[in-house]
């Protein structure tokens, strides 16, 4: 039995790349960073320059927020417009994503089964995809370069389910089915690397009470999600997001409606429990997250203290741990809102 740990990494001298190990094999680091090569002239977030690009759709103000913002995860500054959403879904969605199309599936007001997507590398409104397998609110959503799955969610008020369906995020089309999660839950948050999906926490409605639980699943397979391990805590409605090593959750809003501003991180490639991180600069739930192959970003949100949705953004370096730093301003202060990208874990 091997005595490294899982989810070890070292510089290999003969190919000269970063390597981690997991399930006793040494796996090449991708770190490679789009270049959408377009201007963001009159940009207030540093950069006329390009690179990986976030983007957070939907949300509430608390009025339906049908905006689509956009960020440079590896700048700081402020987001800007891209556009809007096709139709309205009112936050409450899940997100998916490739290194050109982002997707959001599902939401509220009505709740629904709607996808929508858009490509990365252009500015503008979202268009129509297709349709979830089934009407839902707050489900999660994983991805990688091929597959988006989405998970769990609400049907209808205070009736959960554990659903898994997927589409081929390059096509359009309807969902199809995939499996079903360890647990009937909505505002299970999803992150992941190119091989599994995860998906964290939730609300247990009709139950009361929330869940510490995290199960994942193999996204190039079809089958049930399986037990990954806990959360620190029980939480839903996190920002969640990955490079292809670490899955970083921040936030929340437990029992008792407190928001978190605890973050915790597993490593994707093993089984455990979470541990923690650091702490957001306030307690916030409902927030978008998106990342790149180095930083993790976390935008907007409903916090703690003063009961109010935020238009911040602040970020951590994915690969240490310690607290989130500012990062800049949406475009419009809300929570809800849901975040993808074009450089996450999964590519």
């Amino acid at each position: 039995m091997s005595e490294i740990p899982q989810g070890a990494i070292r510089f290999n001298t003969d190919s000269q790349k970063l390597e981690f190990y997991a399930q006793d094999e040494w796996w090449n680091i991708v770190t490679d960073t789009p270049n959408l090569g377009i201007s963001t002239a009159g940009a207030t977030a540093s950069s006329g320059s390009a690179g990986p690009r976030g983007v957070f759709g939907s949300g509430t103000t608390p009025g339906n927020a049908n905006i689509i913002d956009y960020i440079n995860i590896a700048s700081t500054g402020n987001a800007i417009t891209f556009g809007g959403l096709a139709s309205q879904i009112q936050g409450a969605s899940a997100s998916a994503s490739s290194s050109t199309r982002g997707i959001w599936a599902g939401g509220q007001s009505p709740i629904g089964a709607e996808i929508q997507f858009i490509t990365f590398s252009s500015t503008g409104n979202s268009a129509s995809f297709g349709s979830l397998s089934a009407v839902r609110r707050f489900p999660g959503g994983v991805s990688n370069s091929t597959r988006g799955v989405f998970g769990g969610g609400q049907p209808s008020p205070a009736v959960n389910t554990n659903i898994l369906d997927y589409i081929t995020i390059a096509s359009t089309g309807n969902a199809v089915d995939f499996g079903d999660l360890t647990q009937a839950r909505m505002q299970a948050n999803g992150l992941g690397s190119s091989t599994r999906g995860i998906f964290t926490g939730g609300n247990l409605q009709p139950t009361p009470g929330f869940t510490n639980l995290i199960d994942y699943i193999t996204i190039s397979t079809l089958g049930n999600a399986v037990d990954f391990g806990d959360m620190t805590i029980s939480d839903s409605d996190l920002g969640t997001c990955s490079n292809p090593i670490r899955g970083v959750m921040a936030g929340g809003s437990p029992a008792g409606n407190a928001k978190q501003n605890t973050i915790q991180y597993i490593t994707i490639a093993t089984l455990g429990n979470a541990v923690n991180f650091g702490n957001l600069t306030v307690g916030s739930s409902a927030l978008g997250a998106v990342s790149s192959s180095t930083r993790g970003v976390f935008a907007g949100g409903y916090t703690n203290p003063g009961s109010a949705m935020t238009n911040r953004i602040e970020y951590v370096t994915i690969m240490t741990q310690g607290n989130s730093v500012d990062f800049g301003d949406l475009f419009t202060a809300r929570d809800q809102l849901i975040g993808c990208s074009n450089a996450h874990g999964g590519l």
